[in-house]
C-alpha cells in the first residue's frame, strides 16, 4: 500500500469513528439546553436527567447493532460494512439536528430525539469492530499497535473539536440564541461531513482476510457464544474503566462542574479540552511504545492501576478550586495512562480471537462495555449525586469500575494468534 493510499485509508477508517464521537460530545456538551428544550419538566435536576438518559438511550441499541453488523464485517467484508455504518450514522444524526423543540410539536419532539439517538446507537455499536479489525489486518504485524491508536487519535480529535465548538458558541451567542437554534449547529457541521466520509470510504481497499472468511463466518456469533464465552464475558469488564472515564473525565465534567460545583461555563470547558488534546496527541506516540511490548496484559495492569489511583485527586482539586494547571497536570497523567490502557486493550482482543470471528467478537465486547457501563454513566453519576450529595460520588463510580476492569486484566489469558493468521490488504 503506497504512503497516500495508506493516509487517505485511515482518514477513511477513523472517520466515522471520529462522527460519532463527535456527535456524542456535542450532545453531552449541551445536555443541559436539550433537557430544557425537549423535557420541560419544571425540575431542573430532573430535566437534565431525562436529558442524559436520552443521551444513553442511543447506547442501549448498541448490543443489537454489534451483533447484526459485526458479523455482516465478517461475512461480507470490512468496506461494504463501514459504509453502511456510516450511512446510519448520517440518518440518525439528522433525525438528531432536525428534531423539533417540545414547544414546537409536544411530545413528538423527543420522540424524533430518541430515534435519532437509537440509529446512531446501532450505527455506532458495529463501528469500532469493524474499523479496528480493518485496522490490525491492513498492515505489518509488528506496527500493529501503531495502526490500532488512530482509533484513538479519531476520538481525540472528534472530542477536542465538539469541546472547542462548544466553548465557541457558549462565548459567541447569547443564551436566546443557543436555546434557539445554536445548541444544532455543532450537529448540522457533523451532518456535512458525511457525504465526505461516504466517497472516501467508497475507495477503501479491502483485506483479503474478510474475502477468506466469508463463507465460513455463518454464524460468527453462535461460534463465539460456544468457544469463546469467557473471553466475552472478561472482555465487557476489561471495557469498564476506560469506558467510563472517556465519558465522566471527557464530557461529563464541564456539566458536572457548572451544576455541582459553581463553576462558570467557560472555565469548565478547559479540563474536557485538555483531556481531548491527550487522547488526539498521546496515541501518536503510545502505539509505538505497545509495538515494543512483549507482554500486553502489564501494560495494560500497570497503566490502569496509575489512572485509577488519580481518580480522587482529580475530583478534590476539582471541588477545591485548585489551580486549573495542577487540576489539569493530573488530567494530562490520567489521561495517557487510560489511552495507554485502551490502545493495549485493542490490540490484545484482536490477537486473541480467529480473523473470521474478530469483528464480531470486538464489536460485541466494546457494545456491551460501553452500554452497560459508559453510556449510562453521565446518568448514573447524576442520580449518585442527587441521592447522596455528596460532590465525589462520580469519584467513587469510577473507583468501583477501575477496580473491575483491574480483576478482568488480571484473569484474561491471551492466545495469540498463530502465525500467518493475520492476512494483509492486496
Amino acid at each position: 500500500m503506497t504512503d497516500k493510499l495508506h493516509r487517505k485509508s485511515l482518514l477513511a477508517v477513523t472517520l466515522g469513528n471520529g462522527l460519532e464521537i463527535y456527535d456524542f460530545a456535542v450532545y453531552s456538551f449541551f445536555s443541559v439546553i436539550i433537557g430544557h428544550l425537549f423535557f420541560p419538566v419544571g425540575n431542573a435536576t430532573l430535566s437534565l436527567l431525562l436529558s442524559v438518559a436520552t443521551f444513553g438511550i442511543g447506547f442501549l441499541v448498541r448490543p443489537l447493532g454489534s451483533i447484526v453488523l459485526g458479523q455482516y464485517a465478517d461475512r461480507h467484508g470490512r468496506k461494504p460494512a463501514l459504509q453502511l455504518i456510516l450511512l446510519l450514522m448520517g440518518l440518525g444524526g439528522l433525525f438528531v439536528a432536525a428534531a423539533p423543540t417540545w414547544q414546537q410539536v409536544g411530545i413528538w419532539g423527543p420522540v424524533i430525539l430518541i430515534i435519532g439517538r437509537l440509529i446512531q446507537g446501532f450505527s455506532a455499536g458495529g463501528e469500532i469492530g469493524t474499523a479496528t479489525s480493518w485496522l490490525l489486518e491492513a498492515g505489518e504485524g509488528q506496527s500493529r499497535g501503531q495502526r490500532v491508536s488512530w482509533q484513538m487519535v479519531s476520538q481525540g480529535a472528534a472530542a477536542l473539536a465538539g469541546a472547542i465548538i462548544g466553548f465557541v458558541l457558549t462565548h459567541s451567542l447569547s443564551m436566546q440564541a443557543l436555546y434557539s437554534w445554536g445548541w444544532r449547529v455543532p450537529f448540522i457541521i457533523g451532518l456535512l461531513i458525511i457525504p465526505l466520509g461516504l466517497i472516501i470510504r467508497k475507495t477503501l481497499p479491502e483485506t483479503q482476510l474478510t474475502h477468506a472468511s466469508e463463507v465460513q463466518a455463518t454464524s460468527s456469533l453462535g461460534l463465539l457464544l460456544k468457544q469463546h464465552r469467557r473471553r466475552l464475558f472478561l472482555g465487557i469488564l476489561l471495557v469498564m474503566k476506560s469506558t467510563t472515564s472517556f465519558y465522566i473525565i471527557v464530557y461529563y465534567l464541564p456539566a458536572y462542574m457548572v451544576n455541582t460545583l459553581a463553576y462558570s461555563p467557560g472555565d469548565s470547558y478547559w479540563l474536557s479540552i485538555g483531556a481531548a488534546v491527550i487522547t488526539l496527541l498521546a496515541p501518536l506516540f503510545l502505539g509505538r511504545l505497545i509495538d515494543r511490548v512483549a507482554h500486553l496484559r502489564g501494560l495494560m495492569l500497570s497503566s490502569l492501576c496509575v489512572s485509577t489511583l488519580l481518580t480522587f485527586p482529580i475530583f478534590l482539586a476539582i471541588m477545591h478550586h485548585l489551580p486549573l494547571s495542577i487540576t489539569l497536570s493530573i488530567v494530562v497523567v490520567d489521561q495517557v495512562m487510560a489511552n495507554l490502557y485502551a490502545i493495549a486493550f485493542f490490540v490484545l482482543v484482536l490477537e486473541s480471537f480467529p480473523s473470521v470471528l474478530r469483528a464480531s467478537a470486538l464489536s460485541i465486547i466494546y457494545a456491551f462495555g460501553v452500554t452497560l457501563f459508559g453510556g449510562f454513566a453521565q446518568f448514573n453519576v447524576t442520580f449518585l449525586l442527587n441521592i447522596s450529595h455528596n460532590p465525589l460520588a462520580p469519584a467513587a463510580y469510577l473507583l468501583f469500575c477501575g477496580l473491575i476492569s483491574l480483576a478482568a486484566t488480571y484473569f484474561w489469558k491471551s492466545t495469540p494468534l498463530p502465525q500467518g493468521e493475520n492476512i494483509y490488504v492486496n
